[in-house]
């Protein structure tokens, strides 16, 4: 009895550890067995409790009163399917008749208390079935993103979600996206893992960083065309209409629209032409887009106008010509001047990370998620990375990119240098990959010495 008292002391001891130190190591050794049994026990009074029961059907409460056996009692959903995961567990349900998914979804907080989990989430897969996901740990706390992601062409990796589930830039889904944060927010560093993970892909990267490049030149050996003010930028731009101009008339030619051709072989964008006529898809950062939109001048206002206008076409038509806008700022509002608010309609995906007023927070998400705009509000200083994003269906996550710094993305662009594509209309624009010329020291006068 004493050794098995040690020994259990030790167990309990190392879980301990594990929970404090490294809680996903917790989870996969003892805290999905446990959550498991925790919930499979508590299930039936929790969803009692929750209010997610229904009473039993009037063929079975007839039934009861003429064999004379006890009345049944209210029934929860059923469960489908438990399946854990590295970072929760994931319930398939399948809803009685007089339930809804709201319900299920207004209960998620009561079901964290209840099933003494991190955090619960829930979904509609279809009719009558509800998934709930629910995470045994903070995954935000501490990014790592599995090995293996589903990357697809114009579809990477980018972030955590919340209930430990991989958020995805998806650019045939949602073509252009809108990010938003305040200084030190983790903006940067959400851009960083952008331009990292489309690196290995056949995307030709176009990069306007009006900060002089600080940002995005580091990393201009993957890029077909950098600007570092606004004159350069605005010039790009008209290159890229240009361009966008001439694949359109690339799917006029090839659009196959005789009558001996099925529709589904009709071509209406880059994505139905064949392989070897497809052109290469062009996806635009933008690091500070208020640095577009300022002016003092009269001249600088009619470039603003050039460049909001180039901007507002590329976001309204370029998508079938597979040119791809990502605009990041710390603001975004009527305050920069006409046309902003069109070219932010535009802008389906939205990120918001942590902002300095609510106004800011209103920017990215009053129009399509009111709810979110109190969780982006309500990010910590301390919490780099975390933002809050959403899409024009009004759905919304809390997400977290992992931690890459500048010299992982250098090396990551350095290491796919090779597959940075030739495109003659941003030919001119192509960075010079130099490094820049050091300034020279400012004279210094000595002083003569006091006697």
């Amino acid at each position: 009895m004493t050794w098995l008292t040690v020994a259990l002391a030790l167990v309990v001891a190392a879980a301990g550890l594990l929970r404090w130190r490294r809680p996903a190591w917790y989870w996969l050794t003892f805290g999905v067995a446990l959550a498991t049994l925790r919930v499979l026990l508590r299930y039936p009074s929790v969803m009692d409790a929750c209010g997610l029961t229904v009473p039993a059907p009037r063929w079975r409460l007839a039934l009861a009163r003429m064999t004379n056996r006890p009345v049944p009692g209210p029934r929860a959903p059923r469960i489908l399917r438990v399946r854990p995961t590295r970072t929760g567990l994931v319930l398939r349900l399948k809803l009685r008749p007089g339930q809804d998914a709201f319900d299920v979804s207004a209960s998620c907080d009561r079901l964290r208390h209840s099933f003494a989990m991190y955090g619960v989430t829930s979904r509609e897969l279809r009719s009558g079935v509800v998934e709930v996901r629910m995470t045994g740990y903070d995954v935000l706390k501490r990014v790592q993103m599995p090995a293996k992601c589903d990357t697809r062409p114009m579809r990477v990796p980018v972030a955590l979600r919340e209930d430990g589930a991989v958020h995805f830039r998806d650019y045939r889904a949602v073509p252009h996206a809108l990010t938003l944060g305040a200084t030190e927010s983790g903006k940067s560093v959400y851009q960083r893992n952008l331009v990292a993970a489309l690196a290995p892909q056949r995307v030709a990267l176009v990069g306007i960083d009006c900060k002089q490049g600080v940002e995005l030149f580091p990393l201009a050996r993957r890029f077909s065309a950098l600007a570092d003010n606004p004159d350069t930028a605005a010039e790009l731009l008209d290159a890229l209409v240009e361009h966008m101009e001439d694949v359109y008339q690339l799917i006029r030619a090839e659009q196959r629209i005789t009558a001996d051709v099925p529709d589904a072989e009709i071509a209406a964008d880059i994505w139905d032409l064949p392989e070897d006529l497809r052109p290469v898809p062009i996806v635009v950062l933008v690091d500070e887009v208020a640095e577009l939109a300022l002016f003092a001048t009269k001249d600088e206002e009619k470039r603003r106008d050039r460049i909001i206008t180039a901007l507002a076409r590329l976001a309204q038509l370029g998508r079938a010509a597979g040119i791809y806008l990502e605009i990041c700022g710390q603001r975004f509002g009527s305050e920069l001047g006409k046309g902003i608010t069109m070219l932010r309609a535009q802008l389906t995906g939205r990120t918001a990370h942590r902002v300095n007023d609510e106004s800011s927070a209103n920017m990215a998400l009053g129009d399509i998620a009111p709810d979110a705009v109190l969780a982006a509000i309500q990010i910590s200083t301390d919490t780099p990375g975390v933002a809050i994003t959403g899409d024009s269906t009004g759905g919304w996550a809390r997400i977290r990119a992992p931690h890459t710094s500048l010299r992982q993305a250098v090396n990551t662009c350095n290491r796919y240098a090779d597959l940075v594509p030739d495109l003659p209309a941003l030919a001119p624009f192509r960075p010079a990959l130099g490094g820049p010329k050091p300034l020279p020291a400012p004279a210094v006068e000595s002083a003569p010495a006091a006697a």
